[in-house]
């Protein structure tokens, strides 16, 4: 098979997936589902983060919550501005800041005034963010479990920087009462069609980014760093600059869906930034298949999906937890690649079969023409 038929075997899966999701609103007219298909879709986003980080390049981050609840953020506080009957005092302040006796917008919000300003911050803040905590980290050559707990650290450390700074930030109830987020003319209503459109695009948008990240040379280099790191610094290559590359990119993408999820449920809370969050995370790309863009999706949806019917469910409402449990530790021991590994087991098998059946067929023998004679 040519390099062209390959390409398009593998791509196939991903334009199926996303064509099925942007057809979803024309089934579905229940703005309830909608709005809770649209969280699960942004569940999907946070795990093409982290499997990124971790599946092609070995970086376990514990905290990839924290790049998510600080895009969350930003985009809340943009609408929180946009919030006009919410605001009292002189200068049009946020509720919480008056009843926190602030008198004074702080500088670090006016920008925010701005949408534009706050979706590129919501992008490049998380981003900056993790490439000077991966520069020091991977500069001194901090691999393997000692990242992942310096990850965790860290966002228990914003965490409870955020709880802290109740003046700025809401405190442990976030900042609520927002605006609907208005883009290019349209309002997208966090229970309409609009969003569900919105943020379903830009999972489609960020899978095809990242898969071409995966497939392009720097992939490569990627996951060979993830097989054998020493070897490659051995080639020359600047294995540091490497790593904080894809875990920026990891952290922009987890931005991307931390302003989304805010758009989705109308609030940003510390709960965002917690470990329940960043361990549900890796949960879900372990069940997909962290090796696996679309994989991790599967995982994200099935997880969530599946944890969401059990928790509405009168029958499991106090043993969903374990039965989720139980499912996790189930996965985790027979399937060590995931639902993406299990899938490409099958495929193997059924592409032996095949060929051993081709090659145990009885060849019928070729008829030949008599000699003449001379």
């Amino acid at each position: 098979m040519t390099p062209a038929g390959q390409f398009a075997i593998r791509f196939l899966p991903y334009l199926a997936f996303c064509v099925a999701i942007l057809l979803v609103p024309q089934f579905i007219d229940d703005a309830f589902l909608l709005n809770k298909y649209a969280r699960y879709l942004v569940f999907a986003i946070l795990a093409v983060a982290l499997c990124l980080s971790w599946g092609y390049a070995g970086i376990l981050n514990l905290g990839q919550a924290t790049t998510f609840g600080i895009g969350s953020y930003c985009m809340a506080m943009s609408l929180k501005l946009g919030t006009v009957p919410v605001h009292t005092g002189s200068e049009g302040l946020p509720d919480f800041m008056v009843w926190n006796n602030v008198t004074e917008l702080p500088w670090f919000w006016a920008p925010f005034h701005s949408t534009t300003f706050a979706i590129i911050a919501g992008v490049l803040v998380p981003a900056l963010f993790a490439a000077l905590l991966g520069w020091f980290m991977f500069r001194g050559r901090v691999t393997g479990v000692y990242a992942a707990i310096i990850t965790l650290a860290t966002m228990v450390v914003v965490n409870l920087l955020i709880i802290d700074q109740q003046r700025y930030t809401g405190g442990f109830n976030g900042i609520t009462d927002l605006a609907q987020f208005e883009a290019a003319g349209f309002t997208f209503d966090a229970y309409s069609a609009s969003t569900y459109y919105l943020v379903a695009g830009c999972l489609c948008l960020t899978l095809f980014v990242s898969y071409a990240i995966t497939r392009s040379k720097t992939g490569l280099i990627l996951q060979a760093i993830r097989d054998q790191e020493d070897r490659v610094r051995f080639f020359g290559y600047d294995v540091a600059l490497y790593k904080v590359f894809v875990f920026a990119v990891s952290a922009g993408i987890a931005g991307v869906a931390g302003m989304l999820y805010t758009i989705v449920m109308e609030f940003a809370s510390p709960t965002f930034l917690g470990v329940p969050l960043s361990l549900s995370v890796v949960i879900w790309v372990a069940v997909g298949g962290r090796q696996s863009l679309l994989g991790a999706v599967f995982g994200a949806l099935i997880v969530t999906g599946t944890q969401g019917a059990l928790s509405e469910s009168e029958t499991f409402l106090e043993s969903w937890t374990l039965i989720m449990g139980a499912l996790f530790v189930l996965v985790v021991l027979f399937l060590p690649k995931g639902l993406a590994g299990a899938c490409e087991l099958l495929v193997q098998r059924f592409r032996s079969a095949a060929a051993d059946g081709k090659a145990s067929e009885p060849r019928t023998p070729v008829a030949t023409q008599p000699e003449s004679a001379s």
